[in-house]
């Protein structure tokens, strides 16, 4: 397992598992990060915020955030 914040533009993977309090963690199933979900990332600049692609959106997630997100990474690009 990987976090979201480590991966980069093309990069893709599952949810797994999302680490946080309560709040966090509802907020980010409502934005559709649910266990299984595949999670593309659009852009990952090293810094600032990451914009991923979600159950057929585009999400922006600070650093923070995505690093509390845990993806089983997919080996191909997409």
């Amino acid at each position: 397992m990987i976090s979201l914040e480590r991966l980069h533009a093309g990069d893709s993977g599952s949810v797994a598992v999302m680490e946080g309090g309560h709040r966090l963690v509802s907020r980010l199933a409502a934005l559709g990060f649910t266990p299984g979900a595949l999670v593309t990332v659009v852009r990952n600049h090293g810094h600032g915020p990451i914009i991923v692609s979600v159950r057929g959106a585009q999400i922006a997630l600070g650093r923070g955030e995505a690093g509390r997100i845990m993806v089983h990474q997919k080996k191909e690009r997409v």
